[in-house]
């Protein structure tokens, strides 16, 4: 990852996958395998900045859509990670609870945060093209 933690004002040149689904608070699922895979985006990781300290939820703890799930610590801010769908937290991601820069190295892979049994109901989420648009404004 480049030194530019920061995000300028101009067009960003974000990894978008387009095999996931985002929200609107930068969290990205993949609900293609089962538990489902829940994480942060790329923006949302180079917003934050270099982290350095995740809370991470109790496996098997119930989640619904809009919940605040966890918090995420840098040197500019503590933010919470709201969830996008709703369901049972089934594993989370120790190593990036031990090692935080995993999340800023590679937040659509070995930075996952959490897998999660989703509830029956689909989840409103944006495709890429439409979190691009998001994040381009």
């Amino acid at each position: 990852m480049s030194d530019e933690n920061d995000i300028e004002e101009g067009p960003l040149n974000l990894d978008i996958p387009d095999h996931l689904q985002y929200s609107e608070e930068h969290v990205w699922v993949d609900d293609s395998v089962s538990p489902a895979i829940v994480g942060i985006t790329e923006y949302a990781e180079k917003k934050l900045g270099d982290l350095v300290f995740i809370d991470l939820p109790e496996e098997g703890t119930t989640v619904e859509a809009g919940d605040e799930v966890l918090e995420l610590e840098s040197a500019k801010a503590v933010e919470p990670m709201v969830c996008p769908v709703s369901g049972t937290i089934r594993y989370v991601n120790h190593d990036a609870a031990d090692d935080p820069s995993v999340v800023n190295g590679d937040p659509y892979g070995e930075g996952w945060l959490l897998k999660i049994e989703l509830d029956d109901d689909e989840p409103e989420l944006l495709d890429a093209a439409a979190y691009a648009d998001l994040t381009s404004r």
